[in-house]
């Protein structure tokens, strides 16, 4: 079976963006999307859609034709109570929630990999330990906090 993916708000945004100073990070989230992520089965939420309409950036609708048809991840109370536990042990910033309802969700369904470029928040190592150490007391699992560069098929062997 395909290994599942969890698409947070920084990957459509970061397939629409065209700023000069991201450009190998922009290349790499469109070469993942268009060639490898048919690989995975894919999941986003409505926090991501959210997220999305409420950004003033001028490729909005672009970040939502993206998304547009993926499966969501229902935003259950359990997931929300997980956030909120991030948040009180500080592994989260406080409001707004989104981050934490981001790896909240991964988390709670089990997923694999989620899939950002959100590096301070939710990709950062020195979260990892402590998000594993809270998560297991929860019962729950930890996803892969992965960005597109970390995300890459398998190469075989010659």
């Amino acid at each position: 079976m395909a290994a599942t993916v969890y698409i947070e708000t920084t990957i459509p945004a970061y397939y629409c963006d065209s700023r000069a100073s991201i450009a190998p990070d922009i290349a790499r989230t469109r070469e993942w999307w268009d060639q490898e992520r048919s690989s995975y089965i894919c999941f986003t939420s409505a926090v991501t859609i959210d997220e999305l309409s409420q950004a003033p950036n001028p490729t909005r609708d672009k970040c939502l034709v993206l998304i547009e048809g993926m499966p969501l991840l229902a935003l259950e109370p359990p997931v929300v109570e997980i956030a909120e536990a991030y948040q009180t042990h500080r592994l989260m910033p406080g409001p707004p929630v989104r981050d934490a309802l981001h790896v909240a969700l991964a988390c709670y369904y089990r997923v694999d990999y989620l899939l950002t470029w959100n590096c301070k928040h939710i990709a950062n190592a020195n979260k990892v330990r402590h998000l594993e150490t809270l998560n297991a007391r929860l019962g729950l699992s930890t996803p892969l906090l992965v960005t597109p560069h970390l995300l890459r098929p398998l190469e075989q062997e010659p």
